[in-house]
């Protein structure tokens, strides 16, 4: 009898922990015993880059983790994207896990034993790869996420996709890609998530610490292109012609008016920049056209298409002041990322215990993140993860998108183990209700 009680009470026990949750304690002693392991990953996709809508190896290196996780990933998204499912062992919701792949047109100087000496071609021209705004890392983390919510998939109340996104920097020209073909080739298509997490590394943060907002965190942009036909002419002789660099140089100047007093800039900042001006062959000829190209940022919906009318009636306005022609085009890139304000509310109290410290409420920032296409058709949350080790001020560091950015290392760990918190913690919660 005394057996028998003994074998009942220790079927109580396993049947007990069969139905606990997940605790934080739980997913921080998993970070940390990973953590050489996403150290190991990080460096072999920084030593092996690839551009956008090329990364064939890394996809491949990805998928190769993924089965040995015991995980099927579905290949071939998006030209080079990946998904896979972890299916955890009680009911709830799916919850996503995004990182982009990609790098970019960078030679590396850092000097680092795992440093890229990739080489590829980028616009017709060859160029060095490297993992410059941190890719590397996020696949790292990702991976290491991944690796600690399969090995506790029993005890997961829902399921959790992972997402391996290709060309976040943008693709080639007159090729699609990143979070926009993602979900055109049918990522949601099945299985739409009822959260999304993504985590960027850097972007000017304190080392270790994690800074997030709700409503518009990042973004909308697009490239502009617009070409100015005048008449070659004699550089002595300019009333022979129509001169398209005069008319470029008051059409620069023109755009800048826009932003400045055309639009509310108490509702939402905005900016247009001139990045390129192409035009003429030689000193003493007026060339026939000149080429600016350039790009534009904005947060709110109704003002980015206001920008993109005033632009154009801008540009025809000038040129035909002087008797010139333009061509004018857009392209548009993503829109602005809008963080879901009661998961940033959930998510506050999980970031600042894994950091240790308050999480920052940091304004707009002006880069972009295509991460937004899926803030557009899922709730979601994209956070930034300072970079530099603490006390450094990342004023002083090569910033992201430099040919001497590097990642501090120790920090992946608390990545994987927000990663791993915000699925946990949201899953539990759903689970309560």
């Amino acid at each position: 009898m005394k057996h028998i009680v003994i074998a009942f009470l220790s079927g109580l026990a396993v049947a007990a922990t069969a139905r606990a949750d997940i605790s934080e304690q739980d997913v921080a002693r998993a970070a940390q015993a990973v953590q050489p392991q996403v150290v190991e990953w990080r460096r072999w996709f920084h030593q092996h880059p690839e551009l956008s809508n090329r990364e064939f190896k890394t996809s491949e290196r990805i998928a190769e983790i993924l089965r040995g996780m015991g995980l099927g990933p579905r290949t071939g998204i998006a030209h080079t994207g990946l998904s896979a499912v972890i299916e955890g062992g009680k009911p709830g919701p799916l919850v996503a896990i995004r990182t982009d792949m990609d790098g970019l047109p960078v030679a590396e100087q850092t000097g680092l034993p795992f440093a890229s000496k990739a080489r590829s071609t980028y616009n017709g021209q060859e160029v060095g790869v490297m993992h410059a705004c941190g890719h590397d890392t996020h696949m790292a983390m990702v991976l290491g996420a991944a690796k600690i919510l399969n090995d506790m998939k029993a005890d997961l109340p829902g399921s959790v996709m992972l997402i391996f996104q290709p060309a976040e920097e943008g693709p080639p020209a007159g090729e699609q890609g990143g979070a926009s073909l993602m979900l055109k080739d049918g990522l949601f298509a099945e299985r739409k998530p009822a959260a999304v997490f993504g985590m960027h590394i850097g972007i000017g943060q304190p080392g270790g610490q994690f800074a997030v907002r709700a409503g518009p965190m990042m973004a909308a942009a697009d490239r502009f292109l617009i070409t100015v036909h005048g008449q070659q002419t004699h550089g002595a002789r300019p009333w022979d012609g129509v001169d398209p660099v005069v008319v470029a140089a008051q059409i620069v100047m023109g755009l800048q008016t826009i932003t400045s007093r055309q639009v509310d800039v108490t509702k939402a900042p905005s900016i247009i920049s001139v990045g390129r001006i192409t035009g003429g062959i030689r000193n003493n000829v007026i060339p026939d056209r000149v080429e600016l190209e350039g790009t534009i940022r904005s947060f709110d919906p109704a003002m980015r298409a206001y920008i993109h009318k005033a632009m154009e009636r801008t540009a025809r306005s000038i040129a035909a002041s002087a008797g010139a022609t333009v061509d004018f085009e857009i392209d548009q890139g993503p829109p602005p990322l809008l963080n879901n304000a009661d998961l940033v509310e959930m998510m506050r109290p999980v970031l600042q215990r894994v950091s240790g410290k308050p999480v920052i409420d940091i304004t707009p920032q002006t880069v972009a993140e295509d991460f937004a296409e899926y803030a557009r058709v899922a709730p979601s949350i994209f956070v930034f993860l300072g970079n530099w080790p603490e006390g450094v001020d990342p004023a002083t560091r090569p910033a992201n998108h430099s040919p001497l950015f590097d990642v501090y290392e120790p920090w992946m760990e608390r990545g994987v183990e927000a990663f791993g918190d915000m699925v946990v913690d949201y899953l539990n919660n759903a689970a309560k209700q």
